[in-house]
């Protein structure tokens, strides 16, 4: 299921530190080579805990490449933050999809599919998939 350009990865996270260290990982777990875009979006512009639109919608710019954004969140409040950015509708790209995963294993196995060439949806279903990992 290869497609031209690669699904864009966008980790909110209400720390700048969790969200750049959650893309490290799931790039570093994507095998090496050539990875999808993948950029955190972490915190508030000045270094301080929160969710910042404006961090977001550059976030998601930069990934951008026309096949679809996904976007994974940690907590509730970026949920919301999200969520109202897609409500307005011109600050996310038209193709940026808020994925209901679980941040960390969610965000590897959405890096690790989009790398692969996976289209949203099924970026968005190894994600979801996730949810389903058992520990024990």
């Amino acid at each position: 299921m290869s497609i031209e350009q690669p699904v864009g990865i966008v980790l909110v996270s209400h720390s700048r530190a969790v969200a750049e260290a959650v893309a490290e990982l799931a790039v570093g777990l994507a095998g090496g080579g050539t990875t999808a875009p993948v950029a955190a979006a972490g915190g508030t512009p000045d270094g301080g805990l929160g969710t910042s639109s404006e961090l977001i919608a550059g976030a998601a710019a930069e990934v951008d490449r026309g096949a679809g954004v996904a976007v994974l969140v940690d907590l509730g409040s970026a949920v919301l933050t999200v969520k109202s950015l897609l409500a307005d509708g011109d600050e996310l790209p038209e193709s940026a999809r808020l994925l209901d995963a679980p941040f960390v294993e969610g965000a590897v196995a959405a890096v690790v599919s989009a790398s692969a060439g996976a289209d949203l949806d099924a970026v968005e279903a190894a994600a979801v998939e996730a949810y389903s990992y058992r520990k024990v």
